[in-house]
């Protein structure tokens, strides 16, 4: 089964070409540029580096979020779209989930990690059990330090997975002392192929109904409910 996998999600752009178990090709940049106008283009070469035709391809396999709003939904809509023109399967996986492939050897917990603002981060806990993922405690948005709090009480050690680590490490090694273990600089990309990898096996869902996992609203948009939460009461509706 040749398999495409996209991650957009955040600054970090990858594509990849898995097959069975090969890794066919994989593209990686971590660069602050307009991915709308980038992924297209990493696709098509990619996939002309790798001598594959678009109807060669078995299944797409996309980062469902949480990340970027806009990084998720440019990755979801393409990924989308691809899935319904081949007539393929279509699965989401979710962005934090595809980082942790660096720690499947590691001996304790992993928190793949990013930055949600305001001493806020987009986390999840997993672990790898005889080469499985596992899901220890689900995706959330929650602030660093009373993350830090939950995890002391597993007296395990940690792995904290990502670029945005560094932003937080000095509230996580304060909570949780030598519990706390860093990725080093290499580590911290999403690989696409561990998203791929992930998806394979996974069923496909249904691409109309598919949406991203945005976890929290857009501040814009959250703010707007604010303001408006009370605009129907007594209205007799």
């Amino acid at each position: 089964m040749k398999v495409l996998a996209i991650d957009t999600s955040n600054q970090v752009l990858g594509i990849a070409l898995l097959e069975e178990g090969k890794v066919i090709g994989e593209y990686i940049t971590n660069l602050k540029k307009n991915h709308s106008i980038r992924v297209m283009p990493a696709i098509q070469h990619l996939l002309q580096d790798c001598d594959t035709l678009p109807k060669e391809l078995e299944k797409i396999v996309v980062a469902k979020g949480p990340g970027s709003y806009t990084g998720v939904r440019i990755g979801v809509t393409i990924a989308k779209s691809l899935a319904w023109s081949l007539k393929i399967p279509l699965v989401g996986v979710s962005s934090l989930a595809l980082m942790t492939g660096v720690g499947r050897y590691f001996d304790g917990y992993l928190s793949p990690l990013f930055d949600a603002r305001r001493g806020q981060l987009y986390t999840g806990l997993y672990r790898y059990h005889e080469n499985k993922l596992e899901t220890v405690k689900n995706d959330c948005n929650i602030l660093a330090v009373n993350w830090a709090e939950e995890l002391k009480r597993l007296n395990k050690k940690i792995l904290f997975i990502g670029q945005d680590a560094a932003l937080h490490q000095s509230v996580l090694r304060d909570v949780l002392g030598n519990y706390a273990v860093f990725a080093e600089i290499t580590e911290n990309n999403p690989r696409p192929s561990e998203l791929g990898l992930l998806g394979m096996d996974m069923p496909g869902e249904d691409i109309h109904t598919f949406v991203p996992n945005y976890i929290r609203l857009v501040e814009a948009e959250a703010k707007w409910l604010e303001a408006h939460k009370n605009d129907d009461v007594g209205s007799g509706d």
